[in-house]
């Protein structure tokens, strides 16, 4: 990264370097925890990407899990704001009872949540329309199946899709977005960062 130290801010190039080379959605709900902190401990701290976790929250939760994941990385883990730039090498989680969207490497926090379970889907379409073939998609654990359409967005815009293999403690949303034929890679979670990279030295190329 480069440190700029003009009082005005960063400048164009500047913000260039900080951009990430893909934006990664990390989607769950129940069992998810254990995923989410197995994948960040196989997960370099210096891949270039941002990593955003879409995790199903009771709407009324003072959400820890930012904290509790911060002991998984090295990376600067932090709950998304409106407005909040999206850089390389960091994490960002949801904020309870909230849906995001990301923009021009930014967020987009909107709250109350529009409908029920469906965060994970509502991200991922904004992912997919916003970043493309820098699009990623993860399904992890969890109930129902939420993340199977907007893996479906990811894939047409040109993005990659994994689902949690059966190591999944809860695997109807994996299975669900498996089920749609819209997952391009269905992984342990200790596998994913090594395919993320690939993908990441593919764009380069």
């Amino acid at each position: 990264m480069v440190n700029n130290k003009k009082k005005g801010g960063r400048s164009a190039e500047d913000i260039g370097t900080l951009h990430p080379t893909l934006i990664v959605g990390i989607g769950g709900s129940a069992g998810a925890l254990n995923a989410y902190k197995a994948l960040l401990d196989a997960m370099p701290a210096d891949t270039g990407m941002a990593f955003v976790i879409i995790s199903h929250m009771n709407p009324t939760a003072n959400s820890q899990l930012a904290e509790i994941l911060s002991r998984h990385t090295k990376m600067p883990v932090k709950v998304a704001s409106m407005a909040m730039p999206v850089l390389a090498n960091q994490v960002y989680v949801i904020p309870p009872d909230a849906d995001i969207l990301i923009e021009n490497y930014t967020f987009k926090v909107i709250s109350p949540r529009s409908v029920g379970h469906k965060q994970i889907d509502v991200f991922f379409v904004s992912l997919a329309e916003a970043m493309g073939v820098r699009a990623i998609g993860i399904v992890l654990s969890g109930y129902d199946g939420d993340g199977t359409e907007g893996c479906k967005h990811i894939k047409a815009n040109g993005g990659k899709t994994f689902a949690q293999d059966m190591s999944a403690e809860i695997d109807s949303m994996p299975l669900s977005a498996q089920a749609s034929g819209c997952a391009d890679f269905v992984l342990p979670l200790d596998k994913i960062p090594d395919k993320l990279k690939s993908l990441a030295v593919a764009l380069k190329t």
